[in-house]
């Protein structure tokens, strides 16, 4: 239905307002170059809440890949070294095992992108 009622909007001609003063702004957060194992990856977006004083157990994912930081705070443990990333900072998770917690008083959330070889075939 929303595919349908966009694609009638668009093509309807109608004039979206444009500001003339405003652009969107493009800023690159993080840049990596990546080699996969596999040209076929399986790609997941993933939300992760962290309630104040919770801490994950040592653990991997599927895949490596940027971790966004909402909200709060997030502190890593990955190969023997400790980082806390803030609300608006991203990081690389190189998908080896990890621990990740929420050493604050507040909740923090972050967005995990995760690249792993697509097993679906």
């Amino acid at each position: 239905m929303w595919k349908s009622l966009l694609s009638a909007l668009l093509w309807s001609g109608l004039a979206l307002p444009v500001l003339a003063d405003e652009a969107p702004v493009r800023e690159v957060l993080l840049a990596k170059p990546v080699q996969l194992p596999n040209p076929a990856i399986f790609a997941k977006v993933v939300r992760v809440s962290f309630p104040p004083g919770v801490k994950t157990p040592l653990h991997t994912h599927d895949g490596p890949g940027p971790r966004y930081v909402l909200k709060g705070e997030i502190t890593v443990e990955d190969h023997g070294q400790t980082a806390t990333y803030k609300a608006g900072q991203v990081f690389w998770e190189s998908g080896e095992p990890m621990v990740a917690g929420n050493r604050g008083k507040e909740p923090a959330v972050m967005v995990i992108f995760e690249m792993a070889p697509d097993t679906s075939k």
